[in-house]
């Protein structure tokens, strides 16, 4: 047996006005997903539980079989891990984003422009995480560039519960509010403004009509958790195909390999045919499951971006989900199993931590679902509810249908 996870970061949403108040699952046309829920049993789980934040790093260990109240330590370490970074029991972690703040004379009177900075590219990020390391660095800090803007801060025999806030979440608002209560934190991102603000890969970004990378953000911190490895829990070898270091950091502490794809780079520009292949070429290589991860949706979510949401589907369905199903044919029998790990509304261009749309498909196990396609209002009509999101692996691979 063969089993292909496709999930679609943030992939649920609200219904829109723009959208003739529809869903983006319910505009977008995607026949190869609506083919599967056809013939799959289809419900609704809750990925997020309740007292957690409903952030990527809670939903996709819980959806890889994690039960979050028991092993989630914060995002920035499960990113550090898929870094390479070599963590001490003691060592806390924090996500440092490079983003683009206004330019008020005080810091806390600045508004959070864009949390990505025009998604940097990766080489000029390197150049201005060396910077601020220069600046920073002690026995205890030390800053590790990561990919476009998302990069690390290791701080030894640190601080956790600090309540930090992710900066995709205050889009177009004033950071004063937001600011954290640590004045070591503080001081190094108010500091980080004039050190990056005038340096020469902002001044030419800025004259390439680009948004500056004028600042860092620090959120997201924690310790390295220590979680069982998949195969000891499933009896199964297997492989996460994602652009994004957290969902590689999970997979890379569940013991499962970690592909690079060419091209891959978590927004809607990512190379979905290539991660597509990359999955069929593990289960090739005598892999049984894979956990394949495309975080184009979100991005657009975060991003109030409703053409490119509902295209992110579309192009999942046909590159992703259509490439899967011809390279499975061979196989005598396989699952498939279809979801977001949270909602990203567009109308709020945040997470939030209602319960997703999935399908789970075996090949020779076809059922009449009575749907006619996959979305979050079909899904919720057929009132099949996992109430915890980690039994859903469990159900997935080990439950015969």
């Amino acid at each position: 047996m063969k089993y292909v996870l496709i999930l679609g970061d943030g992939m649920s949403d609200y219904p829109l006005e723009q959208l003739n108040n529809k869903t983006p699952l319910q505009c977008a046309k995607k026949p190869n997903i609506d083919f599967l829920a056809q013939n799959a049993e289809v419900g609704m789980v809750k990925t997020v539980p309740q007292g957690l934040p409903p952030g990527s790093d809670v939903a996709n260990l819980s959806v890889m079989g994690y039960d979050p109240k028991i092993y989630y330590t914060g995002r920035s370490p499960l990113e550090a891990v898929s870094m390479g970074l070599k963590l001490s029991d003691t060592d806390v972690t924090l996500r440092c984003n490079l983003v683009t703040l206004s330019d008020e004379e005080q810091y806390e009177n600045k508004v959070m422009v864009d949390y990505s900075a025009d998604e940097i590219s990766s080489e000029e990020s390197k150049i201005l995480i060396e910077e601020i390391n220069k600046h920073f660095k002690t026995d205890k800090i030390s800053f590790y560039s990561g990919i476009s803007y998302r990069h690390c801060m290791v701080w030894g025999n640190g601080l956790t519960k600090l309540n930090l806030t992710p900066p995709h979440d205050i889009l177009e608002k004033k950071i004063g509010s937001y600011l954290p209560d640590n004045k070591m934190i503080l001081d190094m991102m108010v500091k980080s403004y004039d050190i990056l603000k005038d340096h020469p890969v902002n001044k030419e970004r800025v004259s390439k009509g680009l948004n500056a990378a004028n600042s860092i953000w620090l959120w997201g911190e924690g310790k390295k958790p220590n979680i069982p490895k998949f195969y000891d829990m499933y009896k199964i070898q297997g492989s996460v195909v994602s652009a994004v270091d957290l969902v590689k950091g999970i997979g890379i502490l569940a013991g499962l390999n970690s592909v690079e794809v060419e091209g891959a780079t978590g927004n809607i520009h990512t190379n979905f045919k290539g991660k597509a292949l990359a999955a069929l070429e593990q289960l090739e290589s005598g892999c049984d499951f894979v956990y394949l991860h495309i975080e184009a949706p979100d991005e657009c979510g975060h991003r109030y971006e409703i053409e490119n949401k509902v295209r992110s589907i579309e192009l999942i369905d046909e590159q992703v989900v259509g490439t899967i199903l011809k390279g499975l044919q061979k196989y005598e029998d396989y699952k498939i199993l279809i979801l977001p790990d949270h909602p990203t509304p567009l109308s709020l261009r945040t997470h939030t931590s209602e319960p997703v749309p999935y399908l789970l498909y075996q090949k020779s196990s076809n059922k009449d679902s009575g749907l006619t396609g996959y979305d979050e209002l079909q899904a919720k009509s057929t009132n099949v509810f996992i109430d915890e999101g980690h039994k859903l692996m469990k159900h997935f691979i080990l439950d015969d249908k």
